[in-house]
Order: structure tokens, then sequence, then C-alpha cells
């Protein structure tokens, strides 16, 4: 088989390579990693381009603080569902139909967000997006992970953060744009449906990817289809790469065909399972979010105004962006855990800061310096890392629903912060929330030093095997 060759779709007769290659397509690989990292974008888009309505959304329906909170924190409401989910289909279906379902979901929702006519509607259509990204967000990761070298695992499964920030920066500059595409009365009375409504492209872009993808080469092999499986790992890996790859698969599939769900809370796999919800949980409760849902809101009361608190916040996407290209270098050469390390202390230092410049009504300007600091330290580390390791913890046949699983305690998290962020800031204000997220940080901290292993370079199966119980 060339180098040339086609993609390879799972329903494509095969048969076994009269020609060996040499060596993989690191273009291969990053197109795959490319297309399931669309899923990355959805979750960004939409987790930010409320941030640009719900100010305009809270003046057109006259929004509680509880009633702000529900509309932007309910898209995790049926995130949740749909992460839960996404693991038993993918395990049954395959992980490419499940986030091409996916982006079916969001693509429909965005069309009703921007023809609601109520907050319960809107609710409702975010729900309805939540379910799409549920869908396809874990799972756009364990397909990576299962696609890509074990030397490049790490910075190709964070295609999938670098997506999101890309979908959050683009978010921001569209906020700014239609907030200046007409006056406030028509950003009431319009300007939030456009917000909302642009969801839809991405979502459709992330369809045909998937249309044109293949599956992953180790749920092929799973499912009996150990030819399919062996011709996209030799695309990945080269023939004699593919060979290696193909026999650690079998052997842990043949040693998985024992085992059952209830594996993941038993003996070994117990403490894998931990350290997934651990990571999980710490992806949303370091407060990232708070910025990223409510940035246009903290920085008004921080004194801007006059559309400038979009800009603030298209400033701080862009150094999100940056250091989320720095963690992708970084993943496979300093590790996961010293990234972790650090990004949670900074994280900790900046929330102190800008709770300081709350609680002594220091400068605007400052707010926004640190808030750019506090997202460059998540941006680097908990953001991409939590995303590659989750997968790589659990064994094949266990991976989607795991994942799922851990998926479940993300959004569940996320909704959370998203739900209680508008009464905290109202009840305590932004020294008081700052200081509490600054707490959850150090226990993040905590927790990476103590709880969580390196998995920096070691194939899947090795990690695997690090997790089983020694009998």
């Amino acid at each position: 088989m060339s180098s040339t060759h086609k993609v390879v779709n799972e329903d494509d007769a095969v048969r076994p390579s009269t020609t060996p290659v040499s060596q993989g397509s690191m273009k291969y690989v990053i197109i795959l990693a490319l297309s399931a990292g669309m899923a990355g974008l959805l979750y960004g888009y939409d987790a930010v381009s409320i941030s640009g309505a719900i100010g305009f959304l809270q003046e057109l329906y006259d929004l509680t603080p509880a009633h702000e909170g529900l509309i932007v924190s309910s898209i995790f409401i049926g995130g949740v569902v749909g992460v839960g989910a996404s693991g038993f289909l993918s395990d049954r279906i395959g992980r490419r139909k499940v986030m091409m379902f996916g982006a079916l979901f969001f693509f429909i929702a965005g069309l009703f967000a921007a023809f609601t006519q109520s907050p319960e509607q809107l609710i409702a259509a975010r729900i309805i997006g939540g379910l799409g990204i549920g869908l396809s967000s874990s799972i756009s990761i364990t397909y990576v992970t299962e696609c890509a070298p074990a030397k490049w695992r790490g910075t190709l499964s964070s295609m999938y953060q670098f997506l999101c920030i890309i979908g959050i920066f683009l978010t921001n500059i569209i906020n700014f744009c239609i907030a200046q595409s007409g006056s406030h009365a028509w950003g009431v009375s319009t300007g939030w449906r456009w917000v909302l409504g642009i969801g839809a492209a991405p979502a459709l872009v992330l369809f045909v990817f998937m249309l044109l993808a293949p599956e992953s080469p180790r749920f092929l092999m799973q499912s009996g289809k150990q030819e399919q499986g062996f011709r996209i790992l030799e695309r990945i890996n080269g023939t004699e790469g593919a060979r290696e790859e193909a026999k650690a698969i079998e052997a842990s599939i043949k040693l998985d065909q024992s085992g059952s769900f209830a594996e993941l809370f038993g003996p070994g796999l117990r403490k894998a399972m931990m350290v997934g919800i651990f990571l999980a949980v710490f992806n949303q409760a370091v407060g990232q979010n708070t910025i990223s849902f409510y940035g246009p809101t903290i920085f008004r009361n921080a004194g801007f105004g006059g559309n400038s608190e979009f800009l603030a916040s298209t400033m701080v996407g862009g150094v999100e962006l940056v250091f989320t290209v720095v963690g992708m270098v970084l993943i496979d050469r300093a590790g996961r855990k010293p990234l972790m390390l650090w990004g949670t202390a900074l994280m900790a230092a900046f929330a102190i800061a800008m709770a300081l410049t709350f609680m002594f009504n220091a400068s605007g300007v400052l707010v926004v310096v640190f808030a750019c600091g506090f997202i460059a330290a998540f941006a680097f580390s908990m953001g991409p890392v939590t995303w590659v390791m989750i997968p790589e913890l659990f064994p094949t046949h266990l991976r989607g629903r795991a994942s799922g699983l851990c998926g479940v305690f993300i959004w569940g998290t996320a909704w959370l912060v998203g739900q209680f962020t508008p009464m905290m800031f109202s009840g305590w204000g932004g020294q008081g929330m700052f200081l509490f997220f600054a707490a959850l940080d150090i226990i993040g901290f905590l927790g990476v030093r103590f709880l969580v292993p390196e998995t920096k370079g070691k194939r899947l199966e090795e990690i695997e095997e690090f997790f089983r119980p020694k009998k």
C-alpha cells in the first residue's frame, strides 16, 4: 500500500498490504486529529457565545441572577446526558458515528436558539445543543488518542483544546463585531440571535469532516475488523510500527474479553477511575469558565463600558490561544504532571491578585491583566492536559465508557460554575468569588501532586498495564 492511498472508510473492503510502508504519514494523523478536534471548536463557540448574548438577554427578559445562570448553564444539563451516553454508544456503534450524531444535534440547536421567543425556549435549545456537544466532546479525544502515535499523542490529543480555544477567540471577536454592528436596542432585539445562530456553521463542518474520516483503528480491531484497523494503523505508523501496535492491541483485547464495566471500580482500575474523575472535576473547578462565560459582565463591573468589555474579553481569549499552543508544544516534552503543577499554582496566585483588585477597587486594567495571567496558566496546563490524560488511563474496551463517565463530571462541574457564578458575584463580590476559586486551585495543586501519575511517552497498553491488579 503506498503512502498516497486514499483515506480508508470503515465500510471499505480491505486486504492485507502487499507493499510495506516504511513510515507513517504525519500529515494523515494531523488531518484525523483536526477533523475530530472540530468538536472542541463547537464547545468553545457555544461556551463563550452566550457571554456576548447574556447582557442583552438580561435586559430583554429582566433576568434574575439565578435565571441568568440557568440560561448560561443549561447547555451542561444536555451535556451531562450526552457525555454519559456517548461512551456506551461509542463502544457499540463506533467513535465516528457518535460524533456525527453530536454534530447534527448541535446544528439543530444553533438554528433553534436563533429563533426562540422566550427564556424557556432558549433553555430548551441550549439543552439540545449541550446534548450534541456532550456526545462529541470526550469521544473526539478518545478517537484522537486511539489514532495517534505514542510519542505525539499528547500534542495531537491537544487539538481538541486548541480548536476549543480558537472557538473561544473567534467567538469573542464575533461578539465584539456584532455588538458594534448596530445600536444597543438592535443588540437587545436581534444581535444576540446572530451570536447564537452562527454556532450552526462549525457543527456542519464537524459532520462533514467525520463523514469523510475513518473509524478508530482500535475500535475496528475490537469489533473484529482487524484488516481495516491494520490498514489505518499502517498509514499512521508504517508497516512495522503497525504490526507492533496491532499485536499490542490484540493482546489487550484478549485480556479485556473477560472484563466488564464493573472492572473500573475494582482493584487496580479503581485508582485510574479516581484519577480520571479528579482531573474531570478540576478541569472546570479551577475557575476559568467564570471568565469565559461571564467575562464581559466581570469587566463591565470593573469599569469597562461602551463595548470595551467585549474587547477586553477578546484580549483574554487571544492570550488563551497563544498559551494553548505553548501547552501543546510542552505536553510531550515537559510531561503532563509538571504542566499541571505549575498551572494550578499560577492560577491560585492570579486568582488572589484579582480578588485584591476588587477588594481595593483597583484599576479595571489590572483586572484584565490578572485575568490574562489566570487564563494563560490554565491554557498550558489543566486545559489541554485533562483532555489528553483521561482517555489514556483506561483499557480499550472500556475507554469510551470510562471517558464518558469522566465527561459527566466535567459537564456537571461546568454546570455548577455556570449556574452559580452570577449568584456568587452578586452575593460575595469579585473578591469573594476569586478567593473561592483560589482555594480550589490550591486543592487542585495538591491533588495533582499526590494522586496523578505521569503518562508521557507511554503506549496506551503500557498505561493500561500500570493500573492492572498485579496478580
